[in-house]
């Protein structure tokens, strides 16, 4: 007999969601890379923890990337008005976020955090990045864009307490009536791409201190925002400017968005085509310079992606071994078959080195300012760990993807909407050859930086650091010599400082097996490749314990 409700039969075997973790309380990784942070900073993060983890958070999530953000180029009145209307869950996120600080807080901390704010706000990126990664966007570019910002004191001045501000105010009204600021940027041109002196729009001066910026911009992050940064041709060469969405009489800058990007991942965000009709733009930093006056705003993007890639890997990771605890196949629970325990154990050795390697070069952000060795390590190793993370972190959710089976190929799942956004970071702020290609021009420049990084090697690895260094001195004459080997060189650097954060802050043996598998044998390209002296089941359990 058929049920009324046609039911056929009782289903078994299913997951229940993962919903209601608290992300920090329940990532031993992560504490374990924040053990040193003052107590009160700790219990920040373990309310951060609680509120993402939340099933609310992942509702809005998934709401904000379901119903996607909506062009509007004129009102009723056809008067233009180029505006982006977002759902309320967005704005949620938004609001939960600039509460948090992860716009600013590197620039406005006090107190407990003031010692360690790029480590505190990472920590906060990586735990927001499990749950909805497209809204970060905007956090991120207003973060970095401060750097930029200090070459031009008048600019900074006006605009630093509206970024500072922890209210979200997503109203296009003049800055001067905001309780809170953002800032996008407007880079990438159609012809140029990554190269960006290749900039074809050029900024004419006014004469009285402002410019009107004619071009067209391929690719605008968080279009919306209050101002955008600029690269513009003037007759001194490429420079940079900050164009607000209102002028200073309170008029619309002329911004036209010809398009919002129909992307794959990161849909929660928008990204628009723009143009620039004789927009008004105020010059940061010197004529010419644009470039380098943008180079520090690179790097902190550089670092943020990295956070966020090593945040997406552990969410998928996190969701792997959640259906494998609660599956069962061909006989037995699927975490105890000793194929799927292997890969699972293999992923977790990279999403562990990957943050121990990311929240290292946290520190060095954080220690830059008073010590030339770790300016010096993050100089280098800001393009290497983004490049390094970047790449693995999609091969770990694709292998989630596997663990999990079919569910996780329907949008239903987070492994899908976190398979879209992931590969968006190996493409933000420098693809694989570029970073690379910075790398070398670091390593040109001067000696210092790569002694740097050989002493952190080596004082994490011992003994064992004496042919490895070796190594690493002939891969860098190999790379400088020949720019086609770069990538060999920068993989080396990231995988070798990453085993010196484990050793330095994990047990010796999840140190050792990270060795010996990635540094001590051939390239390998899928995971499952730990032999069976390594107790699998134990990495497993201590990277993602059952709570």
């Amino acid at each position: 007999m058929v049920a009324p409700d046609f039911e056929t039969h009782e289903v078994g075997n299913q997951v229940p969601p993962r919903t209601g973790a608290n992300l920090y309380v329940s990532d031993p990784v992560l504490a374990a890379l924040v053990e040193d942070l003052p107590q009160p900073v700790v219990d920040g993060l373990t309310q951060h923890g609680a509120q993402w983890g939340s099933a609310e958070m992942a509702d809005l999530a998934r709401l904000a990337n379901t119903v996607l953000p909506h062009l509007k180029t004129h009102d009723a009145s056809g008067r233009r008005v180029d505006l982006v209307e977002f759902h309320p869950a967005y704005h949620a996120l938004m609001r939960r976020s600039v509460g948090a600080g992860l716009h600013a807080s590197i620039w406005d901390a006090v107190g407990d955090e003031s010692n360690v704010r790029a480590v505190a706000r990472g920590a906060r990126i990586y735990m927001t990045a499990q749950v909805e990664l497209g809204h970060l966007g905007p956090l991120s570019l207003t973060s970095a864009s401060v750097a930029s910002l200090g070459h031009a004191q008048p600019l900074a001045e006006a605009w630093l307490p509206l970024l500072r501000s922890r209210r979200y105010d997503s109203r296009p009204v003049p800055t001067g009536q905001k309780t809170g600021a953002l800032i996008g940027f407007a880079t990438t041109e159609k012809q140029g791409g990554s190269d960006l002196r290749a900039s074809s729009t050029r900024a004419d001066s006014m004469g009285d201190g402002t410019f009107r910026l004619v071009g067209h911009k391929w690719f605008v992050s968080a279009p919306m925002s209050d101002a955008l940064l600029v690269l513009a041709q003037t007759l001194e060469g490429l420079s940079l400017f900050l164009v607000p969405r209102f002028q200073a009489d309170g008029k619309r800058n002329p911004l036209k968005m010809m398009r919002l990007k129909d992307k794959l991942g990161t849909r929660s965000n928008a990204a628009a085509e723009i143009e620039l009709p004789g927009s008004i733009g105020v010059m940061v930093g010197e004529p010419g310079r644009g470039v380098s006056t943008i180079a520090e705003t690179v790097t902190l993007l550089r670092v943020d992606d990295a956070l966020a890639a090593t945040g997406v890997a552990r969410a998928a990771l996190a969701e792997a071994v959640h259906v494998v605890r609660h599956r069962r196949a061909f006989g037995s629970p699927l975490i105890d078959q000793a194929l799927m325990t292997r890969v699972l154990a293999d992923m977790a050795l990279d999403v562990t080195a990957a943050t121990a390697l990311v929240f290292r070069l946290a520190e060095a952000v954080d220690r830059s300012q008073d010590n030339p060795a770790e300016a010096a390590f993050a100089r280098l190793m800001t393009p290497v760990v983004k490049y390094w993370v970047a790449k693995i972190a999609p091969a770990i959710v694709m292998e989630a993807m596997e663990c999990a089976g079919g569910n996780a190929y329907v949008e239903d799942s987070l492994l899908a909407r976190l398979a879209r956004d992931v590969l968006a970071l190996p493409l933000a702020d420098g693809p694989g050859n570029v970073l690379s290609l910075d790398v070398l021009r670091v390593l040109r420049r001067s000696p210092e930086p790569l002694e740097a990084v050989l002493k952190v090697i080596e004082d994490g690895l011992g003994s064992a650091a004496r042919s490895t260094l070796n190594v690493l001195r002939a891969a860098t004459a190999v790379a400088l010599a020949d720019e086609g080997s770069a990538r060999i060189l920068t993989e080396q650097l990231a995988m070798t400082v990453a085993a010196a954060a484990l050793r330095r802050r994990f047990p010796s043996v999840i140190a050792d097996a990270f060795l010996e598998t990635r540094l001590g044998k051939p390239w390998r390209s899928t995971y499952g490749m730990l032999d069976a002296r390594f107790d699998a089941r134990a990495f497993v359990d201590y990277v993602v314990p059952r709570m």
